[in-house]
């Protein structure tokens, strides 16, 4: 799926929330109208047709500007194709996923002799997080939104992934990472979604809290050695949900891993599929310090 056709799947799954930020103003009624308009079939790849009440919204996705035919002749074109089958006031907007060339001319306008016609353009680099972080329906946008550290933006935005329940996380992480790629590295989107599933998941908080309770200090001997067990505790239920229960054997051999080992694992625990996956890590890492 190319990512304007993602962004396409987004805004119609999600509607009024993609109305609502475009337009400004909390939509309640939206619908979603169908791609194929009269006369001759156009291109419909990366466009959104809402119906709000008493108004169209065309939204189209892009990744780059360049176009056949161009750009403001197709937004043209789409208003008197739109225009004709449902006469109604029309809003254009065009959501620019990734900033162009530099000295690039972004135009909003159609203009030959006495014909004009303007609609709106959104670049996604100029826009506030804070609105797609708190939005599950936009938060995959949110990694291509305005920062000075991209990097901490895309950790705030697995944290907010992480938050989501359990039946909406996975696929909202998914559409994240892909849009996400638009911008940064595979590698860094990897560890950083990765490292958040682990530490948001329900076990590792739960033993956080626990340990919390307890008054546990980490640091001092005493709690550095409470922090290994509990680190051990978390893995061996993170094993158990991955790959089954554990022999006896198995067990006896995590035990007696260091804290650095045990940190290595929970990194590396994701990517296991069997027990056959466990012992090849432990035959490879558990003899190092």
């Amino acid at each position: 799926m190319s990512f304007d056709n993602l962004c396409k799947l987004l805004s119609e799954k999600y509607p009024q929330n993609f109305a609502s930020w475009v337009l400004g103003t909390p939509q309640t009624s939206v619908k979603v109208l169908k791609t194929e308009l009269s006369i001759e079939p156009i291109r419909a790849d990366y466009v959104t047709f809402l119906q709000l009440e008493g108004r169209i919204l065309h939204l189209e996705f892009q990744t780059k500007l360049e176009s056949t035919p161009p750009l403001p002749l197709r937004m043209l074109d789409y208003w008197v194709r739109l225009y004709r089958l449902y006469r109604l006031p029309i809003t254009q907007v065009v959501v620019l996923l990734l900033p162009p060339a530099p000295d690039t001319v972004i135009e909003t306008v159609f203009s030959v002799e006495n014909t004009r016609h303007e609609y709106r353009v959104i670049r996604m680099w100029e826009e506030n997080s804070e609105l797609f972080l708190n939005d599950s329906a936009l938060l995959p946008l949110a990694p291509l939104t305005a920062t000075t550290q991209p990097q901490v933006l895309l950790q705030q935005v697995v944290q907010q992934v992480n938050q989501l329940e359990p039946t909406q996380r996975s696929e909202i992480s998914a559409y994240t990472q892909i849009l996400a790629g638009l911008k940064y590295k595979k590698d860094l989107i990897k560890q950083l979604f990765r490292e958040g599933m682990m530490r948001e998941s329900v076990i590792y908080q739960e033993i956080l809290a626990e340990g919390e309770q307890r008054g546990v200090q980490i640091g001092e001997q005493r709690g550095e050695q409470r922090g290994i067990q509990r680190e051990r505790s978390l893995i061996l239920r993170l094993l158990r949900k991955q790959v089954g229960e554990l022999p006896q054997d198995v067990s006896d051999r995590l035990e007696t891993l260091s804290l650095e080992q045990l940190e290595n694992l929970g990194e590396a625990l994701l990517d296991f599929t069997s027990l056959a996956d466990l012992l090849s890590w432990l035959d490879t890492h558990s003899g190092r310090e």
